[in-house]
């Protein structure tokens, strides 16, 4: 919650006039709590899961030519039906384990100093917070990533992530509840690391995920 009663009063604190851009952050957010604010990755995490992948499963049902030669198993071909499976089981997933995980892990952002007020961020800073995320972010999912192939991982945890042989984008999130916990770290090293605005917490988490669809998409 903005700690202003009005623009005028934001841009006398502030000492310039809002921008565009700040000017509708402030009218979204200046009466919504932190708490609510944050909560919004539910939503977007719902929706990236639910609508990302569809093209993908278009390209796999339709088997297009022009891009049917890149398939990694070209000879593997999952039916609608078990694609509905997998979305089925991850959404499963994500109302008993995600969601109530986004909705009680709001006092670690608040411990790390993710902000919602006013300044915005410019679009460098969000660039090159963005990049740090990735970076930190791909690092220690590879050694996590391979702590998760040994033996003891591999038939604890892991395998489920690879009941998919050939996987798509529905199945990126597709995994036993602990690993969705462990691989939480990785995602959230970055912002302890680089505490940024909200507004850049919630695209770091977005484009994590279509990232990891993408990597999935077989």
């Amino acid at each position: 919650m903005l700690p202003y009663n009005s623009l005028q009063e934001a841009e006398i604190s502030l000492g310039r006039n809002l921008t565009f851009a700040e000017t509708l952050w402030f009218n979204y957010s200046a009466t919504k709590s932190d708490y609510f604010l944050f909560c919004h990755n539910i939503l977007f995490l719902f929706l990236i899961f639910s609508l990302v992948p569809l093209p993908l499963v278009f390209l796999e049902i339709k088997r297009l030519n022009p891009f049917d030669s890149y398939k990694i198993q070209p000879k593997v071909r999952l039916s609608l039906n078990e694609m509905l499976n997998c979305y089925k089981d991850v959404m499963r997933m994500f109302f008993f384990v995600v969601g109530p995980l986004q909705l009680v892990s709001y006092p670690s952002i608040k411990m790390i100093g993710i902000r919602s007020g006013l300044p915005l961020p410019s679009g460098w800073e969000i660039l090159s917070q963005l990049l740090v995320y990735f970076l930190v972010e791909d690092y220690t999912n590879y050694w996590i990533h391979r702590f998760l192939h040994n033996k003891w991982g591999y038939e604890k945890i892991h395998r489920v992530h690879h009941e998919y042989q050939a996987p798509i984008g529905f199945a990126a999130p597709y995994a036993h509840w602990a690993e969705i916990l462990i691989l939480g770290i990785p995602s959230f090293l970055g912002p302890a690391m680089v505490p940024g605005h909200m507004i850049t917490f919630w695209l770091w988490i977005a484009l994590r995920q279509i990232e990891a669809i993408d990597t999935h998409s077989g």
